[in-house]
């Protein structure tokens, strides 16, 4: 192999790490510039159970955004106990946001203390890599994977659920005329869009982005939209992986929140 194909072959993989690294400099710049433009209108709260969020730096790109610090709130991590589900449901009582970020998957049982507060029939459109509707480990101790099953018991609100992504499921999405409530965790995508604890599914950002897009514009009204799949760094999480999501969080901000507006 002649001398600069040896070079160019043992330089390659350090060439291209730095190469991914401008790529995602330039588009996260981007990205914060976009997500600048959004109406104060647009309200967003962040839930910071794992310290996932202010690690990424993602709070401070989205302008206007409330962070609430959750972390001192024992009796949460996938399974949350009676006394923190009280202490939750009064933190988020009555708060105004349409857009949720909820942390890792560990709480996505947040959706379920979320919806119980609205006042109107609705529809939950859930995209996930699993079903999360389980029969509860422990009698009534709510958890992450049986938060939806918890929801069609206790709520009579709840008309329909629609869930994509559990075994590739891609039911239609008949969501016209109906009040919606959209929760996303992002173990629905494949790594290279997201980064999550728990197993994947192969789901594109883009194939992602076309169903949020028609829920969220064919549907009567959006109640709410609450997103989560962040892998801390205390779970094994790398500056990489907050890397990524913190790319595709942006993404996801800005594109609900132009879909909402």
């Amino acid at each position: 192999m002649p001398v600069f194909g040896r070079i160019l072959s043992q330089n390659f993989p350090v060439h291209a790490r730095k190469i991914r690294e401008l790529c995602l400099s330039l588009k996260l710049l981007w990205l914060t510039r976009s997500t600048a433009n959004v109406t104060a209108e647009t309200k967003t709260l962040i839930l910071d159970f794992s310290h996932a969020y202010p690690d990424a730096g993602f709070p401070g790109h989205v302008p206007g955004a409330t962070v609430l610090d959750l972390s001192a709130i024992e009796g949460t991590v996938c399974y949350c106990d009676p006394v923190a589900e009280a202490q939750i449901k009064a933190a988020i009582a009555g708060r105004p946001e349409v857009i949720h970020w909820i942390d890792s998957g560990d709480y996505h049982y947040v959706t379920k203390l979320f919806t119980d507060a609205l006042t109107e029939p609705f529809t939950l459109v859930l995209f996930d890599n699993h079903p999360d509707d389980q029969a509860p480990e422990f009698d009534g101790v709510l958890s992450c994977g049986s938060w939806v099953a918890a929801m069609k018991e206790e709520n009579p609100l709840l008309q329909e659920v629609i869930s994509v992504g559990p075994d590739g499921a891609r039911p239609a999405l008949d969501v016209a005329g109906k009040a919606v409530w959209v929760s996303v965790d992002k173990d629905i995508l494949c790594p290279c869009y997201a980064r999550t604890d728990w197993s994947q599914g192969t789901m594109t950002l883009p194939q992602l982005e076309e169903m949020l897009g028609v829920v969220l514009t064919r549907s009567a009204k959006v109640l709410g939209v609450d997103l989560c799949g962040e892998f801390p760094l205390h779970k094994g999480g790398t500056p990489e992986d907050l890397r990524i999501n913190l790319q595709t969080n942006l993404e996801l901000q800005q594109f609900i929140t132009n879909h909402i507006n």
